[in-house]
């Protein structure tokens, strides 16, 4: 994209605010839809979870058909050890069968090297190689063979309105990285943003005046 950042700078200006932003702001950062886009370029961190490093890294784990879901930047490699150690990883995903990986990469520096782990491998020394001050960026994905359920009534997406209130997971869109998708997955929701309720208002104004 024309003018999009370096990985560098755009975590560089994530930190400087890093006390501004809450932790759940973070999640989804690679959406240019969401609301990552009033702080940070998301384009850049989408660039990073297509890039061929990944993918490939992704691969390894997940086999040909990966679906990316979610993304979240972690300031400190150390809140997310506490967010392993609490197990909440997997706790948020509403994905049936329940499978897929993280790939965890390093931002601190100019060149990321990407990590994919199992979803069933996950706990707190994957993050051995990080130094706790450090941030990194964690990228979830599923296989194109688990099913990703938008409905609001999951238990996924109830633990994750307790816990996380700033987060909505059942609209997010998925981006299908590799492969096919082989669960027939909403694969259009989330990609553009509804018409505000005043400019509909507006609009069926104008058309009213004309007749």
């Amino acid at each position: 994209m024309p003018g999009q950042l370096s990985v560098s700078e755009a975590v560089a200006g994530i930190l400087a605010r890093k006390d501004a932003i809450r932790q759940e702001r973070l999640s989804g950062l690679h959406n240019p839809w969401g609301h990552a886009i009033g702080f940070t370029d998301p384009w850049t961190f989408l660039s990073i979870c297509e890039s061929d490093a990944v993918v490939d890294e992704a691969r390894s784990v997940l086999g040909p058909d990966i679906i990316l879901w979610d993304s979240e930047l972690f300031t400190e490699a150390r809140k997310y050890t506490d967010f392993l150690r609490e197990k909440k990883e997997g706790r948020y995903w509403p994905v049936t069968p329940l499978a897929g990986a993280i790939v965890v990469l390093g931002v601190g520096g100019a060149d990321p090297r990407p990590k994919a782990i199992s979803l069933n491998d996950v706990h707190e020394s994957v993050l051995d190689r990080h130094d706790p001050l450090d941030p990194i960026y964690v990228i979830r994905l599923l296989p194109g063979t688990s099913h990703f359920d938008r409905n609001p009534l999951h238990p996924a997406h109830r633990a994750c309105m307790e816990e996380q209130v700033l987060i909505n997971y059942a609209n997010r869109p998925l981006w299908l990285l590799s492969g096919a998708d082989r669960t027939n997955n909403d694969l259009v929701t989330g990609f553009s943003l509804a018409a505000p309720a005043w400019a509909s208002g507006g609009l069926a104004a104008e058309k009213g005046g004309e007749t």
